[in-house]
């Protein structure tokens, strides 16, 4: 099943939930206005199923091209990881010109947390992040979690994932570059824009796609302005959905409506990745009026324009600190004397 969030010109400020029909009609989801709230009240795939098959049996609401279609979910969090050694070349190559991929990356699926805040839908626009003259997309499919779960096993994470969607990791290459100098991670670079849908599909509807080692073999292709320039599989990812699951469950918990992005594909699922291949930034990185669309077979269409943001606030650099310690008195020169007790 695909289930959808949208809002018609007359629901202004709040969305409804709905399983959408094969031609296209949405059924409402009678008092469902968050799927997220649903995952948690259904306990995972099953009750979604349950639910969405409930609907169909309604009478029809509008069609998908009468309503602006919102993210398919609020998340709860969302851990972005990186899974295709490909962009990993390509995109160090490009940041600080450094070479192969670190035999770190090989041990554990890594993962930041990004911002659940900064969710937009199909069709939104998205703001230049203020600052940046380096904005890029980065073509990703977001797993869902249904069930809440603890130490998982790749085996029982397969049911804790309810469905999947198309996942754009918009990112601010040059503010990325300078923040990752000092060791900690992506900041404001990630933190501008995510955009998620246009559909949650169940995880059902996607095990035909499933190949022999546990992977969903899904063409996934990028286009800027109606070019495209990037095409990869989804199967290309080092570990899959459920290995990556477990690792996000090691120590901790993850709950409905939990988002866990694949990472970015190879073969052009971002700018700078060709960046570092091409060692020029051809393409040039996304302006204003640039529309980014994405495609996943099996999942979807995601498609945004780029539009002016804010001139970033001016803050001052940081306060270099002296080094006194708690139990010493700092000693400041006052007309010529020194000021401390001592002196006087």
């Amino acid at each position: 099943m695909r289930f959808a969030t949208y809002r018609t010109s007359e629901q202004r400020h709040r969305g409804r939930a709905a399983v959408v029909a094969e031609d296209g009609a949405l059924h409402p989801l009678p008092g469902v206005t968050s799927l997220t709230a649903l995952l948690a009240e259904t306990g995972g795939l099953p009750g979604l199923l349950d639910a969405g098959s409930a609907a169909l049996g309604l009478p029809p609401g509008p069609h998908v091209s009468e309503v602006r279609l919102l993210s398919p979910l609020r998340p709860a969090s969302v851990r972005d990881f990186v899974t295709f050694e490909e962009h990993v070349e390509g995109v160090r190559r490009s940041v600080d010109g450094a070479s192969g991929v670190p035999e770190q990356w090989y041990a554990a699926p890594t993962f930041y947390f990004t911002n659940p805040h900064a969710v937009y839908g199909p069709g939104d626009d998205v703001p230049v992040p203020p600052g940046s003259a380096a904005l890029d997309f980065e073509l990703e499919v977001g797993a869902v979690i249904g069930r809440e779960g603890r130490d998982l096993t790749p085996e029982q994470a397969r049911d804790h994932i309810v469905g999947y969607t198309v996942f754009n990791d918009w990112s601010a290459r040059d503010l990325q570059s300078a923040e990752m100098r000092v060791g900690l991670g992506p900041c404001k670079g990630k933190d501008t824009a995510t955009t998620l849908g246009p559909y949650l599909v169940t995880a059902d509807e996607l095990e035909r796609y499933r190949d022999a080692e546990g992977f969903l073999r899904l063409a996934l292709t990028a286009e800027i302005n109606g070019t495209v320039v990037g095409e990869d599989l989804l199967s290309h990812m080092s570990w899959t959905f459920e290995e990556m699951t477990a690792y996000a469950s090691r120590g901790t918990r993850v709950v409905p409506g939990d988002v866990l992005g694949s990472g970015t594909c190879g073969n052009g699922g971002c700018l700078a990745e060709l960046w570092g291949r091409r060692g020029t930034q051809d393409p040039p990185p996304l302006k204003p009026g640039d529309t980014v669309t994405l495609t996943v077979e099996g999942i979807g269409t995601l498609s945004n324009t780029v539009v002016p943001g804010p001139e970033p606030v001016p803050l001052p650099a940081a306060r270099r600190r002296g080094r006194e310690r708690p139990g010493t008195v700092a000693v400041t020169p006052v007309g010529g004397r020194d000021a401390s007790p001592a002196g006087e």
